[in-house]
């Protein structure tokens, strides 16, 4: 398996097909090479990439597995022919056309789900997410925190800042954060700014062990990376939220999307309804 490839070919960004694909491919305890070729939307590209995947075949011995999402009939039958030498799983065929029958109408063969994304909505509150996540992240800013949809809490290097990213870029969430110091230890409580909207709160901590390993990729041999520091802050923190009735949850060994599905369901739960 480390010697076989598999390859994500989309008429758009390839983002469904690879999410889609990965999520199969974590099933088996094997490590393949992932190829993403996405905008594949003309014959032309088609029978490159089709070359491409022949030319893996023939080199590593073995067919390579090809996820598609391909709308276009023309393009989408020059990578599922005989001529392809890989193993091709058509994702839109195997759910469209079921639904097709189910629903008792044509599919609209869109290509690509960004398309005419401008006079997207639900692309324009995405946008508007992650600038407001960008404006707080780390504690940058206390303005507008009525508005947040979340204020994530816990010490410097937990995961905050990415989480907050996440949920704006994928499900258009408001997303402020705020880094928990030794100043907010020592006085024993949140700031103002942030105590006002306890209800919006959502907590992350992290192995003191792990947070040391990642701050001294940061910062080696410092203070602020050692254990005992870690270990303080990570203790002080969670009885700080614990005090404020704040819901937390480790990042030690959960990945962002766990994390962010775990805050909408308890911050959120309307944003998993839509």
């Amino acid at each position: 398996m480390p010697h076989r490839s598999v390859f994500f070919v989309s008429d758009g960004t390839g983002i469904t097909a690879e999410t889609f694909g990965n999520s199969i491919l974590a099933q088996f305890s094997a490590k393949p090479r992932h190829v993403r070729r996405p905008f594949i939307d003309t014959v032309e590209k088609a029978r490159a990439v089709v070359g491409e995947i022949n030319q893996v075949a023939r080199a590593e011995g073995c067919r390579p597995i090809v996820f598609i999402t391909l709308v276009n009939d023309e393009v989408r039958s020059i990578v599922t022919s005989p001529d392809c030498l890989g193993m091709a799983l058509d994702m839109f065929r195997a759910f469209v056309e079921p639904l097709e029958v189910e629903f008792g109408m044509k599919s609209n063969h869109r290509v690509g789900r960004f398309s005419d994304a401008a006079k997207s909505s639900e692309y324009n509150d995405r946008i508007e997410a992650i600038n407001f996540s960008l404006a707080h992240d780390d504690g940058q800013s206390s303005r507008n925190l009525d508005s947040a949809d979340v204020i994530l809490l816990g010490v410097s290097r937990c995961g905050k800042t990415p989480t907050s990213l996440y949920l704006a870029m994928q499900h258009g969430i408001k997303a402020a954060n705020y880094p928990l110091v030794p100043e907010d230890f020592e006085r024993g409580k949140l700031p103002k700014s942030v105590n006002e909207h306890l209800s919006k709160c959502f907590g992350l901590t992290i192995d003191p062990e792990r947070l040391s390993q990642i701050r001294n990729e940061r910062r080696q041999g410092s203070k602020y990376a050692s254990i005992e520091n870690c270990r303080y802050e990570v203790n002080e923190a969670e009885a700080m939220m614990r005090r404020h009735g704040v819901s937390w949850l480790s990042s030690t060994h959960k990945s962002i999307e766990e994390i962010a599905t775990t805050i909408l369901r308890d911050i959120r739960p309307d944003r998993l309804i839509y």
